[in-house]
């Protein structure tokens, strides 16, 4: 249906190594009736390795879109959004793929582990396959986010870098569909105000991106203490604080080298680096590649 739909939006991101997505906004026709949908694929050729990839697609539906979202208007700051021409209903359409190179830092090195979720990260599992799946109300959050957002450049590309990363967390917990999500194993976050201390301690990581900062820093930033950030920081989003703050720089170095044509010192500099052999060290133990080798592999 999409050749037959109006395009209101359209974004993507074709950095090789790294997340490719397509984020297409169209508007709904007003008698339509469609259901919010997601799905993963998985992709493995035996014969063929690189053409390895595991890719997320969502429909939803119902969602407004503004034209004049980055400047609020008038009727949107009194909350008179239906009687704006210049929001409209929309059927967004977004497409993620991520290559065996991407997926290979989520594997932790050494531990063995038999689950589905691990045998698809590493493209272990012998067989191609695609499931349907209801999306969550966490899955829903982040795609409203990633829909709605008014970041751009640069910050823009952080952001959905770290929203991307949320999306394949929850799409793997809903495949494997054992993963009870109203309990928490750290009790305190049954509590919401720890619960948002921690959201907020990730917020604060990505506006770091190019200032690294300790987690002594980070807990009294957000006003919890240092055991409580790490295990709940861990528990929410399936990874640790420094492993998601070193991907997270790693991913927007990609961007920058490869987007914006910037030098391996400006963006060793940029992302503060003492030096750029260290910087280079990262890069590599991340992508698989030196900064400098980048462009040779688009």
């Amino acid at each position: 249906m999409q050749n037959q739909l109006e395009m209101l939006q359209e974004r993507e991101q074709q950095i090789p190594g790294s997340v490719q997505y397509v984020i297409n906004r169209y508007r709904k026709h007003p008698q339509w009736n469609m259901d919010d949908t997601g799905m993963i694929v998985y992709n493995f050729k035996k014969e063929d390795p690189k053409d390895n990839f595991l890719e997320l697609r969502f429909c939803v539906s119902g969602n407004v879109y503004c034209k004049q979202k980055q400047v609020e208007c008038d009727l949107c700051k009194f909350n008179a959004s239906k009687s704006c021409v210049e929001r409209v209903e929309s059927i967004d359409v977004l497409t993620f793929r991520f290559s065996t190179v991407h997926l290979s830092q989520f594997v932790k090195p050494g531990k063995q582990n038999d689950s589905l979720t691990n045998d698809v990260l590493q493209f272990s599992h012998q067989s191609s396959f695609s499931k349907i799946f209801s999306l969550c109300s966490k899955t829903r959050m982040v795609l409203e986010a990633l829909l709605n957002h008014s970041y751009t450049d640069s910050l823009e590309n952080i952001y959905i870098n770290a929203q991307t990363q949320m999306l394949l967390l929850y799409t793997l917990e809903c495949m494997v569909g054992d993963k009870d999500t109203d309990t928490f194993q750290c009790k305190f976050l049954a509590n919401e105000a720890d619960r948002e201390k921690i959201i907020k301690a990730r917020e604060v990581l990505l506006q770091h991106i190019g200032e690294p900062i300790t987690i002594k820093e980070l807990s009294r930033k957000v006003a919890i203490n240092e055991c409580y950030l790490k295990k709940g920081f861990k528990e929410l989003f399936g990874t640790t604080i420094f492993d998601f703050y070193q991907s997270q720089r790693m991913e927007h170095a990609r961007y920058l080298l490869y987007e914006k044509g910037l030098s391996v010192t400006e963006v060793s500099i940029m992302l503060g680096y003492s030096s750029i052999s260290h910087f280079s060290t990262a890069f590599k133990k991340h992508t698989g590649l030196k900064p400098c080798e980048l462009l040779f592999h688009a």
